[in-house]
Order: structure tokens, then sequence, then C-alpha cells
């Protein structure tokens, strides 16, 4: 059956990316670390440290999981296999039907653990702290932050992450003029540092009594929440450290006390604030973390870009530095200037599908950042 012929020569091209898969895996070192984990988790003093406890745990079910992933991968090969000798032999299309069925599991078992593999620089696998602030352009632009926010809080919610927010300044009349929220899971950081950049909303806008079209632009910063005590030297005398009422949801400790904290590294710009913590002291101890973090990673990309590139927050929210535009008017489609990844179905994206643009940039980013001939209005 030609169906058949088919599948079995689609089949026999994946047994390369199969075989380079488990070399990345490299599940002997792994099924050994397993092997490790699982005796330290027998001792008795083994909870002492819960926090400890609690990482390694983490780090065993991760372990766990790929190599399960990689098992049920290529026994769906072995199996795919054997159906089709099965199939040639009984010339059913129900079983034909069955056994694409089967295939395009495999293949889509496959790519999400190609792109796990990919995930390999350091803090990919760590949470992700994320920073959405509204270019000008007033309540468009709010409202083009909120619409943001929601896109990653539906994504996370599909992967399964927790979301926290550290601090949130509301719109004057609608929408967010900056969001920071910490997006917790296994490898967030890894899949969201893609979306690091300015993002462009064409539109008709609701705010525009005139009905006519609009361009607004919202920028992201995203960085990992390093846990570790980090090598930064922070000198007290470059930081401003301000202290403001907390705002938006927070139960009894919003607005009776100003704990909230505001911090300025002077030399760079950088600002970080968090207002979610109980006390103004931890919400200071939050704010710190997050500054060592940002400088931290800016250390590590100096040697590799301009320093208008790195100087803290994304100064300029406009044309020079978008990496997405969303177009919503006349027609619909969203394109991502880095990969040239094009997608027309608005509503999913917004409604949290970035896995295509995730996925797309992670290849991009592994093959050297090829540069793209692509248009914000193609």
């Amino acid at each position: 059956m030609v169906e058949l012929d088919q599948m079995k020569q689609e089949l026999s091209g994946y047994k390369e990316p199969l075989d380079e898969i488990k070399a990345s895996l490299d599940l002997g070192s792994k099924e050994q670390r397993v092997e490790e984990l699982e005796k330290l988790m027998e001792q008795p003093d083994f909870w002492n440290d819960a926090e400890k406890a609690q990482k390694l745990s983490a780090e065993l079910k991760s372990k766990k999981d790929d190599i399960e992933t990689y098992k049920k991968l290529s026994g769906q090969y072995e199996d795919i296999e054997t159906l089709i000798e099965l199939g040639y032999e009984e010339e059913d299309p129900d079983t034909v039907a069955e056994i694409r069925e089967e295939f395009d599991d495999f293949i889509q078992t496959l790519e999400d653990i190609r792109i796990k593999t990919l995930l390999c620089e350091e803090y990919d696998r760590d949470n992700a702290i994320l920073r959405l602030n509204a270019g000008a352009g007033g309540t468009e632009s709010c409202d083009w932050a909120s619409m943001l926010y929601r896109m990653y809080t539906r994504w996370a919610e599909k992967k399964g992450y927790s979301i926290e927010v550290l601090d949130l300044l509301d719109g004057d009349e609608a929408g967010i003029k900056s969001v920071t929220f910490q997006i917790n899971g296994e490898n967030a950081y890894g899949y969201l540092k893609s979306e690091k950049g300015v993002h462009r909303l064409v539109r008709i806008s609701p705010f525009n009594a005139q009905g006519k079209r609009q361009t607004s632009f919202v920028s992201l910063d995203v960085m990992p929440d390093i846990e570790e005590d980090l090598d930064v030297d922070i000198n007290e005398d470059d930081l401003r450290i301000d202290t403001y009422r907390s705002s938006g949801a927070g139960g009894q400790h919003i607005n009776k006390t100003s704990s909230a904290i505001r911090i300025t590294h002077i030399p760079t710009g950088i600002v970080v604030q968090c207002q979610n913590e109980r006390s103004q002291f931890q919400n200071k101890d939050k704010a710190m973390q997050m500054l060592k973090a940002k400088l931290y990673m800016l250390k590590k990309e100096a040697n590799a870009e301009k320093l208008s590139d790195i100087r803290g927050e994304l100064t300029d929210i406009g044309w020079g530095n978008q990496i997405r535009s969303y177009v919503m008017q006349p027609y619909k489609l969203i394109t991502d200037l880095r990969t040239g990844e094009k997608i027309s179905n608005v509503g999913a994206v917004m409604d949290g599908a970035l896995d295509p643009f995730i996925n797309s940039y992670l290849r991009w980013n592994a093959n050297g950042r090829p540069a793209r001939n692509v248009s914000a209005d193609d």
C-alpha cells in the first residue's frame, strides 16, 4: 500500500535524529545520577534540610522523566516498525489510520524532547522573572501590556507552571503600566528567554474615538531566578532605594504600610521592584536578588554585545528593538522578526499558544542566529 510505503520511508528518516537525542541526553550519566539520588533519599536525615531535599527531589524527577521519555520514544519507533509490517499483511485502511495516529504522536514526542535538548545554557532550567513595561501610547500601550501579561500567564498555566506577581502598576484608565512576575517551573527561563525584547501591536484601538489604526509597543525583560549567592559586587552608594505603598491584589498587607521596595542601580539605570512579600525586609531581599541576577547576566553578555544593548532595561521601547510584530487589522498575522516564524491564528497565540515561536527561536539560537530579512509588516 502506498500509504505504508510512505510511512516506512518517513520512519527511516527519524532513526538518526533518535540516535542524536539519545547521545545528547547522556542517558548513562542520568541513570547513574538517579541511583545516587535514590540512595540519598533513603537516608533518615534527607529531609532535615527541606530546601535542599526539594531541589534534589526535583532533579530526580527531571532525570527520570528524561529517561522514561526516551524509552517511550524508542519503544514507539519499534512498535511503528512492527505495525507497518502487520499493515502490509492485513491491507486494512483502518489499520493504516491507526498507524498514522501512532506515528503522529511519535513525531510530536520526538520534537518535544529535541527542543528540550536545546535547553543547555546556564540557568535554562531555572524559574524566570519577567517584567513588562508599556511604551509611549498611553492607554493603548497599557492595554497591550495587559494583553501580553495574560498571554504569558496562559502559556504558563498550560505548562503546569505557577505564577507569582512581584510588582504591578495599573494604567491610569485601563491595562497596566508595568508588571513584574515570576514563572516557576522546570526550564521556565530556558523557554522564556526567547521573549526578551520589544513587542509591537498594530490594531484599530478601542480607545481611539476616530477608529484609526494605531501602533503600540511594550518591552519585556526576562532573567533567571538565580537563587545561589552570586559573585556580584554592588556598591551601596550606587543604589537608590525607595519605599512606596503596594498596589493591586495582595490582601490585608496591601496599602497599609509603605512596604514595597524600588531599587535603582544608578550606574546602569537598572530598576527592580517588589511588593509581593509580607514585609519591607522581604521585599528588599527579593529586589536585591533580582538586581544581582540582572547585573550578573549583563556581565555575561558584555563580551558579546555593545554597551547600548545591555544597559539595564530596554529604554527605547519603539521601532528599533522590536522582536515580534502582532498585526490585528487590516489582516491578522504575528511575525517574529528574528526567526521569520509567522502565525495567522492570532487568537490562539494571545491565548498562550507560544510554543511555535519559542521552539523556532531555540532552533535559530542553536544554529548561530542566522540573519533573516523579515519585515515587521510581512
